[in-house]
């Protein structure tokens, strides 16, 4: 059923959308999150404005039906021309609905929600009232995954909002080649953050500590970027940073820490 105009929550995006360009962020999905989509008692997931192209739903299908065969993936968007045309691609498990952060799903709640892409087109103080609009519609142990990332994927960010507690972390994932230093992820920072990237802010320091601790790794990369990215990574945990992750996620570009360490002031 579809939810009356009146009740949608939201604006239309931009919709720019590439195919793989949310693989960083589903294979976090499909790894750390994947407890919650196991435990589920009803297998859903939405990937909330999917934008032009529906594509991202698809390969977010895919791509967790490895963790659960019968996983239930709901593409929502608020333009009615996008889910007409992303139609045709229905299929078990995948369907589209028009809608918002009120997720308009009959009644159901869904384990996981992906927003990519979405929220940075908002103003910074409608981000707590969208994370706690779709919050209240999660299931028990349900997530929300607020992020962003460049046109094709190469850097990518992301907070992870539990249903119960708020936010928890921030995560972000590079592609380590040609990176000159890991703030220049910061443009890609979500909304919550993207402001906050100045001095007194916790994110402005982590990003620093980040970016000191590539500088002094440098000679490792005689034996490969990611062998200086893991020393860089291992430098910032023994400095006290909350790195949530270890070297397995490390390997992949990516760095997840507590969001204690990052939230705005």
């Amino acid at each position: 059923m579809t939810p009356r105009p009146h009740a949608v929550q939201g604006t239309i995006t931009r919709g720019t959308t590439n195919p793989n360009r949310l693989r960083r962020v589903d294979r976090w999905l499909s790894g750390p999150a994947a407890p919650r989509l196991r435990r589920a008692a009803d297998p859903l997931v939405v990937d909330l404005g999917y934008g032009a192209s529906p594509i991202t739903a698809v390969e977010l299908r895919e791509r967790l039906s490895v963790v659960r065969a019968d996983v239930d993936v709901v593409g929502i968007e608020i333009d009615p021309v996008r889910v007409a045309g992303a139609r045709p691609l229905e299929r078990p498990g995948l369907t589209f609905r028009v809608g918002g952060f009120e997720l308009p799903l009959d009644g159901r709640r869904p384990v996981l929600v992906r927003a990519f892409n979405v929220l940075r087109q908002y103003a910074e103080s409608e981000v707590a009232p969208a994370w706690d609009l779709v919050r209240s519609r999660l299931a028990p142990g349900g997530l929300l995954v607020d992020g962003t990332c460049d046109e094709i994927g190469r850097r990518s960010t992301w907070i992870a909002v539990d249903g119960a507690d708020g936010p928890v972390s921030l995560s972000i994932s590079l592609r380590l080649g040609g990176l000159e230093r890991p703030s220049d992820v910061a443009e890609r920072l979500p909304k919550a953050l993207i402001h906050r990237n100045v001095p007194g802010e916790r994110v402005h320091a982590y990003l620093n500590a980040l970016d000191s601790a590539w500088a002094r790794n440098s000679p490792l990369s005689s034996f490969g970027v990611r062998q200086r990215w893991l020393a860089a990574v291992s430098a910032v945990k023994a400095e006290g940073w909350p790195v949530l992750d270890g070297p397995a996620r490390w390997r992949l570009g990516e760095i997840t820490v507590s969001w204690d360490a990052v939230r705005p002031r």
